[in-house]
């Protein structure tokens, strides 16, 4: 038991160090404005970053009652990739989409905000938890989302 523990610290503490390192500087776009977006590309990678966070939380899930080395290492491993997935949700909802595409000249931006909001929101319970009702309503709160950024038909 006393093994487990150390693991699980291990995991925690590498995770908050991923907390300090600085994103990529590559992933919010540029903030020029240079007019260049693909929002719906950007709404099926938070997609996959969610659907990241349930494997994590499921894969987690199987490993819990194991014991051996290598079952703690993998759990740890799994905790560290469901925390970086769930930020880069984070990430992309803040440099991205309020930064860019959420404009307070909008007629519906107090909705935007909210629905942007609950995004972050999720995605942080998601990081809490490893339960999979929380990586679901993740999912369901990008799907929310969605058509605010429809497909662009060139």
């Amino acid at each position: 038991m006393e093994h487990i523990k150390k693991v699980l610290m291990l995991a925690a503490f590498t995770a908050i160090g991923f907390a300090f390192i600085p994103p990529e500087s590559g992933f919010s776009h540029c903030q020029i404005p240079c007019g260049i977006y693909d929002d719906q590309a950007r709404v099926k990678s938070l997609l996959e970053d969610a659907a990241t966070v349930e494997k994590s939380m499921r894969a987690i899930a199987k490993l819990a009652g194991k014991s051996d080395a290598q079952s703690q290492n993998q759990i740890a491993r799994w905790v560290m990739n469901k925390e970086n997935h769930a930020q880069k949700i984070i990430t992309a909802i803040g440099d991205y989409f309020l930064t860019q595409r959420v404009k307070p000249n909008q007629k519906d931006y107090v909705a935007r905000l909210k629905i942007h909001h609950a995004v972050i929101i999720a995605a942080m319970k998601a990081k809490q938890n490893t339960d999979v009702k929380f990586a679901m309503a993740l999912k369901n709160s990008i799907e929310t989302l969605s058509p605010y950024y429809p497909e662009h038909k060139h």
